[in-house]
């Protein structure tokens, strides 16, 4: 599929699971090539087309579209050039998981399938402007080098993956584990830790074991 058409089923996506609200949100994908990919600012998703897509270098300079990129075109190059095995971004504006983004709390890996999908603990970037480069960088220093998602203060998340099925993945397990952990928060209840060699030993499964073809 072009990767165009790739933006535009996950847009639709966005709004359709519930990941975010009206024309906020954003998201991208880069190619073999390091073409950037990105959705338009502003717009509807159930009404954007391929033609509405924005395509760039990493270096930001367009090459393809006719709209205006999203006004977070920065912090997707930015975890781009960070982290290189990173293909897809998509910037959600979840509920639960933005409960804790405005306590300005992490959230931990409290279950099997959060250890699994999101690499590491999710941190909530300290808080910026929207659109801004601090932001951006801002994002880039909570990912870090190994988790796959990240909280934006009072904005909402940040999740990526080497595809954008692996990314909405990582979106769904996300509000799933956010969910469960405001749960625990609202009875008074605290949640057993996993052990770091049991969390090493998941995504180690994950990654040589489990699935087709391992």
């Amino acid at each position: 599929m072009d990767m165009r058409e790739i933006l535009v089923e996950a847009g639709k996506k966005l709004i359709r699971e519930n990941f975010t609200v009206e024309t906020w949100g954003n998201i991208s994908v880069r190619d073999e090539d390091g073409m950037v990919y990105i959705t338009p600012s502003g717009m509807d998703y159930e009404c954007c087309t391929a033609d509405d897509m924005v395509v760039m270098t990493i270096d930001k300079e367009i090459v393809s579209g006719k709209r205006k990129p999203s006004i977070e075109t920065d912090l997707h190059l930015e975890v781009y050039r960070a982290r290189p095995e990173v293909k897809a971004i998509v910037h959600t504006h979840p509920i639960c998981s933005t409960v804790f983004s405005c306590m300005g709390e992490s959230i931990p890996l409290i279950l099997d399938e959060a250890a699994q999908a999101l690499g590491g603990e999710v941190k909530t970037a300290a808080y910026a402007l929207p659109g801004t480069l601090e932001l951006a960088k801002n994002c880039v220093n909570a990912l870090g080098n190994k988790s796959n998602a990240c909280l934006l203060q009072s904005h909402g998340a940040v999740c990526v993956s080497c595809d954008m099925k692996g990314a909405f993945k990582v979106a769904k397990v996300l509000e799933m584990t956010a969910e469960i952990y405001y749960r625990i928060r609202s009875i008074g209840g605290n949640f057993i830790p996993l052990s770091e060699e049991n969390i090493n030993a998941m995504q180690s499964f994950v990654a040589c074991k489990y699935g087709q073809g391992k």
